[in-house]
């Protein structure tokens, strides 16, 4: 099988500046079918090479690959049911149109909740004014933000419309925790990321490491921005500015790993998926209920913490099965899963480096998906 021009179209967008580099990985059924690094780690302050266990900030792709999964497993418990109001674990959420808001409506962005807010420049202000040395980035912090969500008023009633939401996903880390007893990045390591044996996949919890006066090991971390308020580049820390202020540790973004961790994961889940697996993570009915479109909500793409392709412009190109999901990140990483074909694609980059002000990728990822594509249905003929 020849990806040639596969990897001469990654190679020219490293040259365009649409990335510095890139991971890309292709398992086509159980067949690892194609791995790759390409083009640079870094640019600043200095070109170090791509290489394929390169860690990424893996951004929005928390939301999928740990929240979501995170809420698989909390649901198998019985902890929490998709169904349930969110006003069940925090009473004081349910105000200004938020009492009907459930788990369901948050995992499929139809709360009405508000896409973002800056939460961080509040923190970062409230630090600057008080004195309080290493308020941004405390669990008081974190705090401060799930208590100015439950102060939202939604845009829309529950379930009439879907919007895009970083808000619901941070209430539902908030939710797993409290439910929990723990943090999202403990129960994360302990109850899906260990048990499948990805070593290179977690959060980097900024509290514990000022606590511990420990550093991030940035050899093998792909930096991201030059944060014009950090006031540096960002490398070993979440470059999402809320995850930051909020300690490194969010339901919406945070994650960092590796394209062989991650690929270790969708085959677990896929194998669950399947009911192929000898000791599923979680049972076929909820990863099929979670990997499905929430038909309830008109015109969305959304199933419960994953995307699936839009009919017009998907960045999962025009080749991709209809029964497919997946999730972008802000940062440049991007995972889509075609349950029709049993295959899988992630392209892993960095393409906020040196700065967010780059939309190339946006183009891109639908042409290199459709290449990839092309390259295995070739494949398939030729043997």
């Amino acid at each position: 099988m020849s990806f040639a021009e596969v990897e001469r179209a990654i190679d020219a967008a490293v040259g365009r500046r649409v990335f510095p580099g890139a991971v890309l990985l292709v398992r086509d059924g159980d067949r690892l079918f194609y791995r790759r690094a390409f083009g640079h780690r870094s640019l600043e302050p200095m070109e170090t090479p791509m290489c394929e266990d390169t860690v990424f900030d893996i951004a929005s792709l928390t939301k999928a690959v740990a929240t979501s999964v995170a809420m698989m497993v909390m649901v198998r418990d019985g902890r929490i049911a998709l169904d349930d109001r969110i006003s069940r674990f925090f009473h004081n959420f349910g105000g200004l149109g938020k009492t009907h808001i459930t788990f369901r409506h948050l995992l499929s962005h139809s709360s009405g909740l508000p896409a973002w807010r800056p939460f961080y420049t509040d923190i970062l202000h409230f630090e600057r004014r008080s004195g309080r040395v290493n308020f941004l980035g405390s669990p008081e912090a974190k705090e401060y933000v799930y208590q100015q969500i439950t102060r939202e008023k939604v845009d829309v009633p529950p379930g009439t419309r879907s919007e895009y939401s970083d808000l619901g996903f941070m209430m539902i880390g908030a939710a797993i925790e409290a439910v929990a007893s723990t943090t999202l990045d403990r129960f994360c390591q302990a109850r899906i990321f260990r048990p499948l044996g990805l070593h290179a996949t977690g959060f980097v919890n900024l509290a514990l490491m000022r606590a511990h006066r420990l550093e991030a090991v940035t050899d093998r971390i792909a930096p991201t921005e030059n944060c014009p308020w950090r006031h540096k580049i960002v490398c070993g820390e979440v470059h999402d500015d809320n995850a930051y202020a909020m300690g490194g540790v969010a339901g919406h973004a945070g994650l960092f790993s590796t394209a062989d961790d991650l690929d270790l994961l969708v085959c677990h889940l896929k194998d669950c998926y399947y009911r192929r697996a000898v000791k599923p993570l979680v049972p076929a009915e909820i990863v099929r209920e979670l990997w499905k479109i929430d038909g309830s909500v008109p015109g969305s793409t959304w199933a419960l913490g994953w995307d699936t392709p839009s009919p017009v412009g998907s960045s999962a190109g025009s080749k991709f099965a209809r029964h497919a999901v997946g999730h972008l990140g802000f940062t440049g990483c991007s995972l889509w899963i075609d349950l029709e074909h049993d295959r899988h694609v992630l392209l892993l980059t960095n393409r906020v480096h040196p700065s967010r002000n780059n939309d190339l990728i946006r183009d891109f990822r639908p042409y290199i998906h459709d290449l990839i594509t092309e390259a295995i249905e070739a494949s398939a003929k030729g043997n």
